[in-house]
Formats: C-alpha cells, structure tokens, sequence
C-alpha cells in the first residue's frame, strides 16, 4: 500500500509559511487603497512588487518612490487600460521581464458605479464585466504558466455583494458574483500547482464619491463587530493567502466585522 502523504511529510516550508523574500506580485490597480495597502502588506514581507495602475499615475509614483526607498528596486510600474486584452496579456509578460518570475497575481482592480435598470446602458456594462471579471480572466490565463513553474497563487478581490446584492448596483454584483464563480473554477483548472483563492471585503473603504455618513452608521450598526474594518484588513488576508495557506485554494473568504452572518 502507497505510503500517503501525511502533515509530517509536507516540507518545513508548507508547515511553518511559505518565506515571501524575494518573491514577485502582480497587483492590478495596486497604487493605491485596498491595492496600495496590500502593496505595502507584501513589500514588508520582502516580496518584489510589479504594481499596475492606470490613471492614479502620481499615487502610484509617490508609492514606488516610497518602498524603492526602503529596500532599492524592489519596485516596477506598469500603466495600462484592463478592458484590451491584448494590453493584459502584455502585461503579465512585462512584469515577469522586468523582475525574472512570477509568484503572485492580485486581481484587485474594480470597476464600481450604480448602474439602475432603467437607465445602464451597454457602456456601463462593458466597463464594469470588462474590469471586474474579464480582466481577472485573461490575466490569470496569461499568469498561469509563470505561476506553475513557481507553485504561485492567484487572490482575486471579490464582494460581499456577490451574494448580498446592492440596490442598483445589478451589474457591479453580478461581475463579483462570476468573479467568485471563476475563482473556484481556476483553483480546479490549475491545481496543483497553482491555488486560486477570493477575499470578499465587507465595510472597509466607502466609495469616494460616498459622502452618506448615515448610512455608513447604519451599515456598521448591523454588524455583529460594530466598526468598520480597514484596507489593512485586506492586505493581512492576502498576506495569509500567500504565505500561510499552503492548503487551501478555491476558498471565498469574507473580511466583513461578521456582515455575511446578519439577516
């Protein structure tokens, strides 16, 4: 009878945390809030970043300027619209140029605005699918050869919305709802190599145009913790899904101070 593989054989890397030195992440949209928390999160623990954005150009500088600052070179920017494809795929090919490997795709990046039935229009749907779920897609087709020749791992960045759905926000839910779906049928498609796990933030960053303190109260009133979370939050989870779940993949994990429990 085949010996199984039992904890006690798994390599001392695996049972005490994967050490992330040196170790290259791809975070899209990662200059700035939820992406420049976890940038920050995964820089500490001495990976190397390639930090994609596409408008936030100043933010994305000052944040280079600023990690490049405590350890040198350990930082690359790539601009570049997530809707074209051909420019996604591009992009994980010049990010595993520019620092020799990938470990690590964040899909982070988000498209959010109301789209109301009675008024979204194809616009507002290309815009949204195309960020939140399309762009997640191709980039983890283009990542997943550099992934598996390093065991890496893909975090998409989700919603609790995919499963509590906000008025008039039909499309954003629906592309956080495939996003979940696509993140347990990646972890099936490139096991073992490469685990594929999901974050489902609860109330962590308003939207900026949000300015509805009340129904922030509100909001954080129902929830079992009582307060609002924060980006770092995000980030420590992501850390975690980097460097200490070596067994866990295809797993949607909500950081929501206990939302998803509320009726």
């Amino acid at each position: 009878m085949a010996k199984q593989n039992m904890p006690e054989d798994r390599p001392e890397a695996e049972k005490t945390g994967a050490d992330l030195r040196d170790k290259v992440a791809l975070i899209t949209g990662g200059s700035r809030r939820l992406g420049g928390a976890t940038a920050r999160e995964l820089h500490a623990c001495g990976m190397r970043l390639v930090i994609h954005y596409r408008d936030s150009s100043a933010a994305a500088e000052a944040l280079r300027a600023e990690l490049c600052g405590k350890r040198a070179d350990s930082v690359v920017l790539i601009r570049g619209d997530l809707r074209e494809t051909a420019k996604v795929k591009n992009l994980v090919r010049q990010a595993a140029a520019e620092l020799g490997r990938l470990d690590a795709l964040i899909n982070n990046a988000s498209a959010f605005t109301p789209t109301p039935l009675k008024s979204a229009g194809e616009n507002d749907w290309q815009l949204i699918m195309d960020t939140n779920l399309k762009a997640p897609f191709f980039l983890s087709q283009a990542a997943a050869p550099y992934l598996k020749k390093t065991r890496g791992a893909i975090v998409n960045i989700a919603d609790i919305y995919a499963d509590r759905p906000l008025p008039e926000h039909s499309l954003y839910c629906a592309s956080k709802a495939g996003l979940v779906s696509l993140t347990k049928s990646l972890a099936l498609e490139l096991g073992p190599e490469v685990r594929v796990n999901a974050i489902s933030p609860g109330a962590i960053l308003w939207p900026e145009n949000d300015t509805d303190e009340l129904a922030h109260q509100r909001l954080v009133s129902r929830t079992p913790l009582k307060s609002a979370g924060e980006a770092a939050d995000i980030a420590r989870m992501v850390r975690f899904l980097l460097r200490d779940a070596a067994f866990v993949s295809g797993q949607v994990i909500a950081v929501d101070g206990g939302r998803t429990v509320v009726g």
